[in-house]
């Protein structure tokens, strides 16, 4: 199989790109725009195999993506390109709306065309998988999961552009016929995620002794899931996933976000041990402008369909994430010295 993967450069998308090179017999283009986020260190790895292509392109440009289905004509296609962080879409929404909406279209009609061109035989082989997320869903009340079948009610402007490219990847299924599927997962975590998300965040400021900030008095709720199991679940739901049907992709894994700090905190003392407790450094701070309270995923049927089932429990992954942080510092030093050093993101000012 010829398989692009967009974004996969990023977090999420180089473990699905890792895992096709290691564990599949997949011809990979990675198509990424190369932002802030994105690290090709992060490819290290996979990047000598024969069966590994790398794209530079920028989802919103549709002449670029027409290329790239022209020159390397997939069969399928694992879209993860986006921009993810709550945070920054909260302080420039705009780059959101273009990317995860207007880019999304773009690659539709990208696939579109080439769907179009294929012969029947090839036509049955085709496929999209979309990679959403669960914020799309809004906020959770203090029992029940979401389903499949949950009704959308996005809260920040990166939720709602989510939502709208999920709206758009169903549209191009009803209306012609692409071969699509989707998959929304709950809040990722592991190795060679950038530091602006809370867990690397956390990892690296305790390291440093800085202050380690908590939103609001904690209490959020998040279902984690390891990138790993993450990985292997989009390659099940690619390959064997009904055509327009939605997964929900999640690691069983609800903390909140207290916990999760502390839990960090309490495995970095024991790992490294520091003249203070950790916990010492926990503030609290201003809360995010519409911080959903609590996030939990029902991926039922992903297992009862598709036998997927995560490798990880929370304690064993997050144990060994910090392990790979400790292990890794020429990844992530640059970056910290470079692109994001720690500080506040998403104020809104007045």
């Amino acid at each position: 199989m010829k398989v692009i993967v967009t974004g996969g450069a990023g977090f999420i998308g180089s473990a699905v790109v890792r895992y096709l090179i290691d564990e599949t017999d997949a011809d990979v283009t990675v198509v990424d725009k190369l932002t802030y986020a994105a690290n090709l260190d992060s490819l290290a790895s996979v990047t000598s195999s024969d069966r590994f292509d790398l794209r530079k392109g920028d989802i919103c440009d549709l002449d670029k993506m027409h290329e790239i289905f022209r020159e390397t004509q997939p069969d399928q296609v694992m879209h993860l390109a986006a921009e993810s962080h709550v945070d920054r879409s909260i302080s420039g929404s705009q780059e959101f709306i273009q990317t995860n909406v207007l880019g999304t279209y773009n690659l539709l009609e990208a696939a579109r065309t080439h769907f179009t061109s294929l012969d029947e035989a090839k036509k049955t082989i085709f496929r999209f998988l979309h990679v959403s997320t669960d914020e799309v869903y809004g906020s959770l009340g203090p029992t029940g999961l979401f389903e499949e079948t949950t009704a959308y009610d996005p809260s920040s402007p990166y939720s709602a552009s989510k939502a709208a490219s999920d709206h758009l990847v169903k549209a191009w299924h009803r209306t012609y016929g692409l071969p699509v599927v989707t998959s929304n997962c709950s809040n990722n975590y592991g190795p060679y995620h950038f530091p602006e998300k809370l867990i690397p965040l956390i990892i690296l400021n305790a390291l440093e002794g800085a202050p380690l900030p908590v939103y609001g008095d904690g209490s959020n709720i998040r279902d984690w899931l390891h990138v790993e199991d993450h990985a292997r679940a989009l390659w099940l739901i690619l390959t064997n996933g009904r055509l327009g049907e939605t997964y929900n992709v999640g690691g069983r894994n609800e903390r909140t976000n207290l916990q999760v700090v502390q839990s960090i905190c309490d495995t970095l003392d024991e790992l490294v041990p520091a003249k203070i407790a950790r916990r010492e450094l926990i503030e609290f701070v201003t809360d995010r402008p519409g911080h959903d309270h609590r996030y939990a995923i029902d991926a039922s049927k992903l297992e009862s369909e598709l036998g997927w089932k995560a490798n990880e429990t929370f304690d064993t992954g997050l144990r060994k994430t910090v392990q790979w942080y400790l292990d890794n510092q020429s990844w992530w030093a640059p970056l910290r010295k470079t692109v994001y050093s720690g500080q506040r993101l998403g104020l809104v000012s007045t």
